[in-house]
């Protein structure tokens, strides 16, 4: 099965990099312009100046600053005008679609997760269409994760007279999830995926041959086209906007690996009460936990990220409370069913 996976995510790739070098590799997922942002693209940013702001602008440029959020992630230094300059453009309109977004958000909450995807890359959504369903672009670009025609039916969406499903939020969703996740095991970097998916793979790839092979976007940026350079920093003053502090999606990979070592971890009383299992397999966390009976808030203290691994890397070490673990080795078997079952059921209606 994974073989077979890997075979169609080659070809899904192979499509994109054709894709991408036509019209000589200009944008595959160009922005729509309904958007209003700042396009900062001097190549040195300067320190965080906030004076005379309200006092949430302070705060989210502090927490850019400081890495003091619950996250611990920092904002790259060459990032922060640009961001600076994004939110103060931009918070006032995004906090005010907070309310009417919320429906929109918690859907693709629940699709991004279920395809392992982080679920704060649904403000991606948010720069590419401002979540307009009938959003278009020059490029022809359309819908709210902005999908050109032919990567649209390449990731499954149907176009013809009657209906294009780069308008349904729902199965464009799904799609936007399978595309994200191909091009991040291409990269394995959030920031290279935002890259790619603005401006295509073929842009990337030529990015990291130019800057003798990095693979750091802040080191790589400037060889990328502007629009697309400027999206990733888009995408980091949205996260900050809505979230209040940066995250995994914010940060290279190289940065996202100090996350791990910063984040808070279990104390001694879990660690001595909890059992670690080495799991393989398309595992829910769902599934597991109406399973074991645990509440979501333990099971992803006890295994952050679980969802997004497991359906990337296909392994795990999973840790519970030993009791839990119990129960789960018992009946790990029909867990393991009845997470391969939601995971079909998900990509059926994705399709359809």
């Amino acid at each position: 099965m994974r073989k077979a996976k890997y075979i169609s995510i080659l070809g899904g790739l192979g499509f994109l990099i054709i894709q991408a070098a036509k019209a000589t590799e200009i944008d595959q997922n160009a922005s729509v312009s309904s958007i209003v942002t700042s396009d900062t693209t001097g190549k040195t940013d300067s320190g965080i100046t906030d004076d005379n702001d309200p006092k949430i602008f302070s705060n989210l440029l502090h927490s850019a600053y400081s890495g003091d959020g619950v996250t611990g992630a920092k904002l790259n230094p060459m990032g922060v005008s640009f961001v600076q300059n994004y939110i103060t453009k931009n918070k006032k309109g995004f906090l005010a679609m907070k309310d009417w977004a919320k429906p929109y958000f918690d859907m693709m909450d629940d699709v991004l997760t279920q395809h392992g995807v982080p679920k704060e890359m649904k403000y991606l959504a948010v720069i590419e269409s401002g979540l307009k369903y009938n959003a278009k672009s020059w490029s022809g670009a359309c819908g709210p994760w902005a999908f050109m025609p032919a990567a649209a039916v390449q990731y499954g969406l149907k176009i013809n007279r009657g209906k294009d499903e780069r308008l349904d939020y729902f199965k464009s969703t799904h799609a936007a999830a399978r595309m994200l996740t191909d091009l991040y095991v291409k990269y394995g970097d959030w920031l290279l995926v935002l890259a790619a998916y603005n401006g295509g793979p073929g842009n990337v790839d030529k990015a990291i041959r130019r800057s003798g092979g990095s693979r750091d976007f802040w080191t790589l940026q400037y060889h990328l086209p502007n629009e697309s350079m400027n999206h990733v920093k888009k995408f980091i003053g949205t996260h900050y906007i809505f979230e209040g502090e940066g995250g995994v999606t914010t940060v290279t990979k190289k940065e996202a690996k100090d996350l791990l070592v910063v984040s808070p971890s279990l104390n001694d009383e879990e660690m001595n009460n909890s059992t670690a299992y080495n799991i393989s397999g398309r595992f829910n966390s769902g599934v597991i936990m109406k399973y074991i009976g645990l509440d979501k808030s333990t099971f992803d203290k006890f295994n952050p990220a679980f969802d997004h691994k497991i359906a990337l890397e296909g392994k795990y070490l999973l840790r519970l409370p030993t009791p839990k673990m119990n129960i789960f080795v018992i009946k790990r078997y029909e867990i393991l069913d009845e997470s391969m079952k939601v995971l079909l059921e998900t990509a059926d209606a994705g399709t359809k």
